[in-house]
């Protein structure tokens, strides 16, 4: 009898295991076994997987990067061109034995122009120079005025694309915290995938951002030079100008 109850207990167990993990918690489907599942964490994948609004931040954030390079290159050959063009002026005009014989140039023409009003003015030489110093100043603060255009657009992006890019963050970050309440479990894999798609935010306003600051204070250097260069053309302007007056005043 004995020998026959314990052959019965031996064979009871199997069913009995099968029935604790039939009945087990972790064999029902719920939501950390479905978080497991794998994602695509590709940059593509996380902005597909991206709420509306990080996806709109994203976008921005790239559409700024792209203006970012694209006044790069513009602004670098219009600076290049210019320099060019102002040193060889500069050359030109130095070595002109007077004003009438230098090259055509906007400077120049000014000088012609104010000299021409005031043609009836013999005597009053020291007044024309004034005025002529003064018509060549404009001309380089327009001309400074005029290779600023489109550098404002960099200094806008590089101050505030971070702040767009942590916006997109705190919205993907909220929306995560909010799916955890809803699925009722703190595994990391429900999390990761948000907080991943939120910080690519981030990572996208920091790539729009830092090549802006750099490529801005780029410009202002160089534009500082080209000004420098165009007021050196404006100095050799108005010596022609004096060396005229002066020839004509020894006459």
């Amino acid at each position: 009898m004995r020998v026959s109850r314990l052959l019965a207990f031996l064979a009871f167990l199997p069913a009995l295991a099968l029935a604790q993990t039939a009945m087990s918690p972790a064999a029902a489907p719920g939501p950390a076994a479905a978080a497991v599942l794998p994602r695509d964490l590709s940059v593509l994948g996380m902005f597909l997987a991206a709420d509306w609004v990080v996806q709109a931040v994203m976008v921005g954030l790239v559409v700024a990067s792209v203006l970012t390079w694209t006044v790069f290159l513009a602004k670098s050959l219009e600076l290049a061109a210019a320099q060019r063009r102002q040193t060889q002026a500069l050359a030109a005009i130095d070595n002109a034995p007077s004003l009438d014989a230098a090259p055509a140039n906007d400077l120049v023409a000014a000088a012609l122009a104010e000299r021409q009003l005031s043609v009836d003015n013999d005597n009053d030489r020291d007044g024309l120079k004034e005025r002529i110093a003064s018509r060549l100043e404009r001309l380089e603060a327009a001309t400074g005025r005029r290779m600023l255009k489109g550098t404002g657009v960099l200094a806008t992006i590089g101050a505030t694309a971070p702040f767009v890019g942590l916006f997109g963050t705190v919205w993907g970050i909220m929306n995560s915290f909010i799916g955890i309440s809803k699925s009722q479990t703190t595994n990391l894999a429900v999390v990761a995938p948000g907080i991943a798609e939120a910080l690519l935010a981030t990572a996208l306003g920091l790539a729009a951002a830092i090549p802006a600051v750099v490529i801005y204070n780029h410009f202002s250097r160089r534009i500082a030079a080209y000004r420098a260069l165009v007021g050196d053309t404006s100095a050799a302007v108005l010596r022609l100008v004096s060396r005229d007056l002066g020839k004509s005043g020894a006459k």
